[in-house]
Formats: structure tokens, C-alpha cells, sequence
């Protein structure tokens, strides 16, 4: 038998809902950001064993094309064509003054995200080893500079 996707599944209640009068309103974006606060732990990130740290900067980087790069930019520098359209105020993430250039601190904010438009990624379906990823090439790679970033 045919398992059904979560996506479609989502839909289909979504559908259902309102087909029978109900009305069906997702939590604003505050609600969803403190549920993601709530569901952080940073030790989630304890068991996550890399071979290497090449290896991570790799899959790092796989993360980063698909889940930022549209509004970061191939060198993180936030100003996109995509960002611009839509008129969103998106950081460099390579400018030295940078407020999140530590690991922890870039794990946190990308699973929870800051509060400001960027994807609540922790509870959209993203791994604690993908979050751990790409905050490793942002760190090891984008800014090789950043302290802090190596062996997380």
C-alpha cells in the first residue's frame, strides 16, 4: 500500500476543514517562532559526529544552496535579486561586526529564526545535523575568519 506524504496529508485537512465550514487559521508568526524556542535544545546538536570536517563543510553547503542561499546569496552577503523583489532587509552573513559569527548562537537562530521574516527552519521539517551543517560552512567557509566556528 501507498503511504501518503505528510505535505499532502496537510493539505488535504487543511481542505477538509474548511470544506465543512470550519475555519482553519495557522498561529501567527510569533506563536510558531515561541514553539520553536520551546522545542530548542542545544544539545540536540551533542551526538552529531562528522568523518570530517570537510565532510561537513560538503553537506553544509548542500544545505545552504537549497534552504539560504535564495536570500543570502552564493557568498552571503544578503543582498539578492529574490531579497530585493520582495523587499526583505536581509543581513550579510559576512560582515565582520557580524552579531552571530559563533556556533551556537548561528544553530540557534537558524533553527528558531531571529523573529524577522527568515524561515522558523527547527520546526519546518530541517535535522539538527543539516541546521549544524550549514551554521558550520557559514562559519568554516563564508567567513573563515569567525572565531568560535571550528569543532562544534
Amino acid at each position: 500500500m501507498k503511504s501518503t506524504s505528510p505535505l499532502l496529508m496537510s493539505v488535504a485537512l487543511i481542505l477538509g476543514a474548511t470544506a465543512c465550514g470550519h475555519d482553519f487559521e495557522p498561529p501567527d508568526r510569533e506563536t510558531r517562532v515561541q514553539e520553536a524556542e520551546a522545542a530548542y535544545d542545544v544539545q540536540m546538536f551533542d551526538s552529531i559526529a562528522w568523518a570530517t570536517d570537510s565532510v561537513r563543510a560538503l553537506q553544509g553547503n548542500m544545505v545552504y544552496a537549497e534552504m539560504c542561499n535564495r536570500c543570502h546569496g552564493p557568498l552571503g552577503l544578503g543582498d539578492t535579486p529574490y531579497a530585493r523583489e520582495r523587499g526583505l532587509l536581509v543581513p550579510s552573513l559576512v560582515e565582520a561586526d557580524w552579531a552571530l559569527a559563533d556556533l551556537d548562537t548561528l544553530r540557534h537562530v537558524i533553527f528558531v529564526s531571529h523573529g524577522e521574516g527568515m524561515p522558523i527552519y527547527g520546526t519546518a521539517g530541517i535535522t539538527p545535523r543539516q541546521i549544524d551543517g550549514a551554521a558550520f560552512y557559514v562559519l568554516e567557509v563564508l567567513r573563515p575568519d569567525a572565531a568560535g566556528a571550528g569543532g562544534g
